[in-house]
């Protein structure tokens, strides 16, 4: 089992543990065990659908005899009225799974929904959105799922894979050359392979970077896109660049223009409302 599926596996299992307890005693209390029925997944507002193969597995995991029927896969654009998908097993089972099934569904389609407006943004540069850390604590997993299907980039699971030197770690080490000589080091020591990147604060910053080298990427922390432009014509191509924070969508196109290779946007994931379905009989 990879990484991904194992922390997917973990989400689920801690769902259901606090949905349901010792029991979900109105489903138990008013329907037979034998009753079979079959349930709709419905469609209320205009989107980008995500999560149906892990509302798969949702399902296969309460219960395996439960039959899915899939009519749309994750990435399509969908609109009310939509049926991406039909469950049929016992009622118990589908009463049980809804909440955890429509959480995760509404969440992650609309986390591509708000990437996929962002990525259209895009179109016509060379710049990708990325994600951030700024994620739903034991939901990461999944909305970078989703940010995937809305056509962004991830730019790190967590702090395992990849090193970001951000404004505390210079102050903390000492400044720009200690930071990024300590990381190189430690990579050695330690047989690790990861990408290094760095933020700057400033061009003086900037210049330290690109004279020491040793890294792969440079972020430019709340730079103007006048800044931007100046930022990227320093580089000259020799590195990664990302632009990060105060960047609306508003702005977005601003920064692209000036040539960076990314753009991280937390509000992809931190400031999402959950796309609007339903889970009905049929």
């Amino acid at each position: 089992m990879n990484k991904e599926q194992e922390l997917i596996d973990r989400l689920i299992d801690l769902a259901f543990a606090e949905d349901i307890g010792d029991g979900d005693h109105t489903t138990l209390s008013c329907i037979p065990a034998t009753a079979m029925g079959k349930s709709k997944l419905l469609i209320k507002e205009p989107g980008i659908l995500a999560g149906i193969e892990v509302a798969k597995e949702v399902f296969r995991r309460f219960d395996p005899t439960m039959k899915v029927e899939v009519f749309m896969n994750d990435g399509t654009e969908v609109k009310p009225g939509d049926i991406p998908m039909t469950v049929e097993g016992k009622v118990q089972s589908l009463l049980q799974t809804e909440r955890l099934m429509l959480n995760i569904m509404q969440r992650m389609s609309g986390i591509a929904t708000m990437t996929r407006k962002y990525a259209e943004q895009l179109k016509g540069t060379h710049t990708r959105v990325l994600d951030t850390r700024k994620t739903t604590p034991g939901m990461r997993i999944l909305e970078k799922m989703a940010v995937k299907i809305g056509g962004g980039v991830n730019h790190r699971i967590g702090l395992f894979d990849m090193i970001l030197l951000k404004d505390n770690h210079v102050d903390f080490a000492g400044g720009i050359d200690k930071a990024i000589t300590r990381a190189k080091e430690y990579c050695r020591e330690k047989g690790k392979d990861l990408k290094i990147e760095i933020e700057v604060r400033n061009l003086d910053e900037l210049q330290q970077v690109l004279d020491l080298g040793g890294v792969d990427r440079i972020m430019f922390d709340n730079f103007t896109p006048e800044l931007t432009r100046q930022a990227v014509e320093m580089v000259g191509g020799r590195y990664e660049t990302e632009s990060s924070g105060g960047i609306t969508f508003d702005t977005l196109r601003d920064y692209a223009e000036c040539g960076v290779d990314f753009i991280s946007v937390g509000a992809l994931t931190h400031s999402v409302k959950g796309l609007d379905m339903s889970f009905k009989a049929c």
